[in-house]
C-alpha cells in the first residue's frame, strides 16, 4: 500500500465518521428515483440482468440504485468504511451486491471482459494517471460496454468561490497534467460543527482535457456525451463569491459516458 493509498483510506474513514455526503447511504430510494440518480438522461437503457462494476464508488447510491434497477453488481473501492455503508444499503433493501475491496488502478481480481457497465462516480482526480484506469477499465468491460465517469473539471480543480477577487474567479494553478492538487472541502461536504473530526483535506489531481479524451479514445472508447453542468443546476444570479455563482461561472465538474469498441477503435500500443 503507497502512501497516496494509505492517505484516501484515511480520509474516505474519517468522511464517513463525520457523516459527508457522499457517505451516506441512500435508503430512500425506489426504482424511479433510481433511475434518475444513475441515469436521468437515459442512456443506459433497461439493466437488468447486467453486469456492473462500480468502481471506487462505494457508499450505498449509485450500487444500490443499480440493484434495485435489477442489475447485478459489483462494487470495488479502496475504502472499507464506504463498502460498510454499501452493506447497510444492501441489508436494508434486502439485495445482493457482491463488495471488493481494492484499487481502481489494478483490476486484476478480475477476468478480461467481466462487465457490461463500468460506472464511476466522483474519483478518477484521486489518482495521478487517468490512463492507468481507463487501461483497467477497457480490459475489464465487454465489447460495445459502457463507461460512465465523473471528475473534475481540469480548467478549475482547486478553485472554489473563496477565490472570487470582486470581478472574477482567480485561476492560480498551473495547467499540467497530473499536477497534485489540495484545497478544504466545501461547506456541504460534512458538518463541522456536528462532526468534530479532523478529516484530511483533499488531494487530487488535474487530468487536463486532452489526456481525458484521448486517453479513452487511445484505449478503444468512443465519445458518446459530455456534460460539464454534471449534478448541479448553476445560479449565475446569486451573490458572488457563493457556491451556487461559483458553478454558474465555473462549472466544477465534467461527466463522461463513452462506449467500449475496440473492433472500431484499436486500443494504442
Amino acid at each position: 500500500m503507497d502512501d497516496l493509498t494509505k492517505y484516501n483510506v484515511a480520509r474516505w474513514k474519517a468522511l464517513v465518521e463525520a457523516d459527508a455526503l457522499f457517505t451516506r447511504p441512500r435508503l430512500n430510494l425506489d426504482q424511479i428515483s433510481a433511475r434518475d440518480l444513475i441515469d436521468r438522461e437515459g442512456r443506459l437503457g433497461d439493466v437488468a440482468a447486467k453486469d456492473v462494476l462500480c468502481l471506487a464508488c462505494g457508499g450505498g447510491q449509485q450500487s444500490i440504485a443499480f440493484a434495485l434497477l435489477n442489475a447485478n453488481v459489483t462494487v470495488c473501492d479502496l475504502s472499507e468504511a464506504q463498502l460498510d455503508r454499501d452493506r447497510v444499503a444492501a441489508a436494508h433493501f434486502d439485495v445482493d451486491i457482491k463488495l471488493l475491496q481494492g484499487d481502481m488502478r489494478d483490476l486484476s481480481p478480475f477476468e478480461d471482459a467481466t462487465f457490461d457497465i463500468v460506472y464511476q462516480s466522483y474519483s478518477l482526480g484521486f489518482v495521478p494517471s487517468a490512463r492507468e484506469v481507463f487501461q483497467q477499465v477497457a480490459r475489464v468491460l465487454r465489447p460495445g460496454g459502457v463507461y460512465h465517469f465523473m471528475c473534475a473539471n481540469p480548467f478549475v480543480i482547486g478553485m472554489h468561490e473563496k477565490d472570487w477577487n470582486g470581478e472574477g474567479y482567480l485561476i492560480k494553478h498551473p495547467y499540467v497534467n497530473g499536477a497534485a492538487i489540495t484545497y478544504e472541502d466545501q461547506e456541504w461536504v460534512y458538518n463541522r460543527n456536528e462532526s468534530g473530526k479532523a478529516v484530511p483535506a483533499p488531494r487530487e489531481f488535474r487530468h487536463t482535457l486532452s489526456a481525458l479524451v484521448n486517453g479513452l479514445v487511445e484505449e478503444g472508447f468512443i465519445i458518446q456525451h459530455v456534460s460539464d453542468y454534471a449534478g448541479f443546476r448553476p445560479d449565475p444570479n446569486a451573490e458572488p463569491g457563493t457556491w451556487d455563482h461559483f458553478v454558474s461561472i465555473a462549472p466544477p465538474w465534467l461527466s463522461f459516458w463513452a462506449s467500449y469498441r475496440p473492433d472500431v477503435l484499436s486500443p494504442a500500443n
